[in-house]
């Protein structure tokens, strides 16, 4: 069953005195059906980074579909120069095809320029970024999670989000506290 969505805040934040504790907390959370989830560490935990990883973010294709264009761009760049635009005939070179050999430097840095323009600015675009202010850092005692907290927050977009079940649901995996973060 789907439930509405809160917008008055950002979600629900679950504090863990261990990081044994909170990648526990982070398997029942996700077994519970929760997928818009975030964990906030003084150190990267590979088994929680498992668990809240989001899905399939699109940068693979979009780089993959960059390099296609880069590669046919710069091919047919030279292609129109070289035997278009302006046939040079030196050394008996042909004037055809066949000489795609010698367009294959310029057509693999396109290609490789492409590729990286688009997997830079996409990772910063799909990622929010630059993101200054952010509302957990509101949340009580978030200070702690540069040092030695453990946190679990339940974004309130989460489409199994109710505040008082999902609030009942954390306390009952043992957090030091449950807390709201507002917008």
């Amino acid at each position: 069953m789907q439930r509405r969505a809160a917008t008055d805040i950002y979600g629900l934040m679950a504090e863990f005195r261990t990081p044994e504790d909170l990648i526990a907390a982070t398997h029942k959370v996700k077994q519970a059906g929760y997928s818009r989830l975030d964990a906030y560490t003084p150190f990267p935990i590979e088994e929680v980074i498992e668990e809240v990883a989001p899905g399939d973010t699109g940068v693979p294709r979009l780089v993959l579909l960059a390099g296609l264009i880069g590669a046919a761009s710069g091919f047919i760049i030279q292609y129109i120069g070289n035997l278009v635009d302006y046939p040079l005939n030196i050394g008996g070179r042909p004037l055809d095809i066949a000489n795609w050999p010698a367009m294959i430097p310029i057509t693999f840095e396109a290609m490789i320029l492409f590729a990286a323009f688009t997997a830079a600015i996409s990772m910063v675009v799909l990622n929010g970024l630059p993101m200054p202010y952010h509302p957990v850092f509101n949340a009580p005692r978030f200070d702690r999670a540069s040092q030695d907290g453990f946190f679990l927050c339940i974004e309130a977009r989460d489409p199994l989000f109710d505040r008082a079940q999902t609030a009942q649901f954390l306390r009952s995996l043992g957090p030091v506290q449950v807390s709201e973060v507002g917008n």
